[in-house]
Order: C-alpha cells, then structure tokens, then sequence
C-alpha cells in the first residue's frame, strides 16, 4: 500500500481527498498548515518565505515514509518545480492533472479562483507548462491557449473562517455567472477547496466546469500506480 503525505494549507481539503480516494489502496497521511494563508499580507512577506517553508515541509513529509507527496494548496503548488527536486519522493501539485488536460485540449480557458494570492502563482506556472508544450509541436501546427485569472470576490474569507456552506454557495454562484458570462471559453475551477462548488453547478446546468478534484484519482492510479481495492 502506498502512502501519500497530503499537505494542505486548509482542514477542508482533508475530506474531499479522502472521498476522492476511498476507493484506492492508499494511505493517507495529512499535514495542514495555514502558516503561509496568514502572512501573505505582512508588508515583508514575500516568494523567498513560500519557497522556504514549502521545501522545509516536503522534506519533512518524505522524512516520515510517505511514498509520495500530494500539495493541495496552489499556492504551494506554485513554487514545486525547484523544491520537489530536493525530496527523494514523487510530489504532484492539485493542479497537474488539469495542467496536463489543458495541454492536450487547446482553447480558450477562464481559471478562477477565490484566493488572490494563488493567482500570479498559478498563472505563472500554467502558462510556462502551456509555452512548452507549444515549444515542443511543429511550428506549423502548434497548438493555441488563451488564459484569463478571474476571482471571486469576498469568498476565500468565508472558509478562512469557517464558513464551509456560505463559501460553498458563494463559490457555485460565482462560478455559474462566470460559465454564464463567458459560454465559449472553459472554465476551470483552480483551487480544490472549489471543486464540490464546480461539481454542482455542472449537475444543475449541465455546463462543464473543470476542478482539480475530477481528475485527480486517475492522475494518481496512472502515475504513481496506486490500485483499486
């Protein structure tokens, strides 16, 4: 059985993982630090204080027998791309699935998020990988991305705070003006905590929001092999 170290920056996420993988032989061990989330407003915060604490954390979980490393916070996801090189263990952030989806299915996307400050992060990240994959084709047939950063206002504090069912209906909301606002683009839900929101408005309306959390058993049962019970 493998075990996955799942480190997250909110005590939500804990649930939707273990749901997402209930029917897997894996054994989930979770380490939660909201840390970061606090600081990100101090006047002297900055990427070097991301970078720092996210390696210090991964070395630590795959110094406690983790298998591999699952980072469910964007914000930490980020900043993977230098510190999962250092740790002997596989790392894969929540958003590699959708990364590697957006890749094969060229268009125009609409990513939105509630945390401000997971934006210029994860938008950075997602482009470099869309660049790359374009680098890679034939200039004559390479494929074409347009992406745009959209956040909801006023719904990170709510689960900040506590507030899962007023964050979650804040988020359904948000989501389904912006599928309605823009109905020839995909929209993509990029932070966990949004995925039962993005779930639903896809069983009211029947309109395709993205999450990280659809794509994540897959992701896992074909790169790190872990199996069905």
């Amino acid at each position: 059985m493998n075990t996955i170290g799942c480190f997250h920056a909110h005590y939500s996420n804990i649930a939707l993982i273990e749901e997402t993988l209930a029917a897997y032989e894996v054994e989930l061990v979770h380490y939660v630090d909201p840390g970061l989330d606090r600081l990100k407003h101090d006047a002297d915060f900055s990427d070097v204080v991301i970078h720092e604490k996210v390696a210090q954390t991964l070395r630590w979980i795959a110094e406690c027998h983790a298998d591999a490393i699952l980072v469910t916070c964007t914000l930490f996801a980020a900043v993977l791309e230098q510190e999962a090189t250092e740790v002997p263990v596989p790392v894969i952030g929540i958003d590699d699935p959708l990364l590697q989806e957006m890749r094969q299915v060229p268009g125009d996307y609409i990513i939105a998020f509630t945390n401000p400050a997971t934006i210029e992060g994860t938008m950075a990240r997602l482009n470099q990988a869309l660049q790359q994959e374009n680098e890679n084709e034939h200039p004559y047939i390479a494929n074409t991305y347009q992406t745009e950063a959209v956040c909801i206002p006023g719904t990170f504090e709510l689960i900040m705070r506590g507030d899962q069912q007023g964050y979650f209906e804040a988020v359904r909301e948000g989501l389904q003006q912006i599928a309605e606002q823009y109905p020839s683009k995909t929209v993509v839900a990029a932070q966990l905590s949004m995925a039962p929101a993005a779930a639903q408005v896809t069983a009211d309306t029947g309109i395709a929001i993205h999450s990280p959390l659809a794509l994540l058993a897959a992701y896992l049962e074909k790169n790190l092999e872990v199996a069905r019970q």
